[in-house]
């Protein structure tokens, strides 16, 4: 089971890295363009930020607690 976990956070870190690749490099923001289309969801864009952002944080702790 903890290892699924650290798979999917692992992998929505990734995501959330060559989205501020592609930021930097060629000056698109995959989220943002994501969440201007599904703009029937109120801030998709910060969620989708806080959710990288965990991930982050939980990739950290799992490297650590090894």
């Amino acid at each position: 089971m903890m290892k699924i976990f650290t798979n999917i956070v692992c992998a929505i870190s990734a995501i959330g890295a060559i989205n501020w690749g592609l930021v930097e490099f060629l000056k698109f923001n995959l989220v943002a363009e994501i969440a201007k289309h599904l703009h029937m969801i109120p801030h998709l864009e910060a969620v989708i930020y806080g959710i990288v952002a965990l991930s982050g944080i939980a990739v950290l702790l799992t490297m650590i607690i090894k």
